[in-house]
């Protein structure tokens, strides 16, 4: 049976032209590739977000059979060369494709993969429980290819959802309390709600910007990514903001990614906007702090495959590119 996935026919002579400028035959070729390696990608984006669509997992696979044929020589190489695969699975035209979004994705495993990073935040709103679904997959995979243990943290707004968050993915609950008059952050109280890899995140719930700053700082984190929230104005855009600004002043490295925008989302100035042009409220607060600006929902499979990338949420994404990054590099090293 003939591959098929969502929006198969916009996509497939990119996917064509990767494959043959690789000399892999077919998705079916890609695939076994994989699976002789013992990399089952397909089943990795599956067990990361159940929601996601099937071109992503064969984006993902498509991406890991491209690095274990090239035979990279880290899971960070591996993360940069799964971003080609990604790429390759954007739709010609649209906001994905013209942000490169894949390859963004896959910059970013590479960066999480190496040792000169030290903490990645997910700053999230509403969307939390899609950067719980990223976060998870970082904490099982990422150190298993760094010398030094990466930090995994959630910063969103609201300390009840945060406490919720934790204690239903079994990650640490960290209760604090900030200072206004003097911009103390106290830490209250530190609920561990396991004993596994996932209690080494932190989830932190803040009651405003400035303490979701100042969380940013007691982590010392030095790589984050925005959820895309409908109402961007109250935490995640501008903690990164605001934080960056700080860190720059103090002369410490800081690398922002802005995980949505792109058109359809709440708040626009320009409805009739068009594709990379249209600048919802979103997209115009992500492009103001990032480094990198990804396309979509952090959360929602369908409005990131809307951007033309593929049918997964920006969040669980980078939980993905490590975690095949991971398995490749296993695959390689075994």
């Amino acid at each position: 049976m003939a591959v098929t996935f969502e929006g198969y026919e916009r996509r497939v002579e990119k996917i064509n032209a990767c494959l043959a400028e690789n000399g892999i035959a077919s998705l079916e070729e890609a695939e076994q590739i994989c699976l002789d390696k013992g990399v089952n990608a397909r089943e990795i984006v599956h067990d990361t977000q159940s929601i996601a669509f099937q071109n992503a997992e064969w984006a993902y696979t498509l991406g890991c059979a491209l690095a274990l044929k090239r035979g990279v020589k880290t899971a960070s190489e591996a993360a940069s060369v799964i971003g080609e695969g990604i790429q390759a699975f954007t739709v010609p035209g649209s906001v994905a494709e013209d942000r490169k979004v894949g390859l963004g994705h896959g910059n970013l495993g590479a960066m999480l993969l190496s040792d000169d990073t030290e903490c990645f935040a997910f700053l999230a709103g509403h969307e939390s429980f899609a950067a719980a679904e990223g976060a998870i997959k970082l904490a099982l995979n990422a150190n298993k290819a760094r010398q030094k243990p990466l930090r995994v943290i959630l910063n969103g707004l609201g300390k009840d959802a945060a406490q919720i968050i934790a204690r239903i993915n079994g990650f640490t609950y960290v209760k604090t309390q900030f200072d206004y008059f003097t911009g103390e952050l106290k830490i209250v109280e530190t609920i561990p709600y396991s004993d596994g890899p996932r209690a080494a995140v932190n989830c932190y719930g803040a009651d405003d910007v400035r303490e979701g700053v100042a969380i940013m700082w007691h982590e010392n984190v030095d790589i984050s990514i925005t959820g895309n929230s409908t109402n961007p104005t109250r935490f995640q855009h501008p903690t990164a903001g605001t934080y960056k600004k700080e860190r720059l002043e103090a002369g410490k490295k800081y690398f922002s990614v802005a995980s949505g925008g792109g058109t359809g989302r709440t708040l626009h100035p320009d409805n009739m906007g068009a594709g990379p042009a249209s600048y919802g409220m979103t997209d115009t607060m992500g492009r103001m702090h990032s480094d990198a600006q990804f396309a979509g929902s952090s959360s929602v499979p369908a409005h990131v495959d809307m951007m033309g990338l593929i049918g997964m949420g920006n969040n669980p994404m980078v939980g993905a590119t490590v975690a095949c990054a991971v398995a490749v590099n296993a695959a390689l090293n075994n």
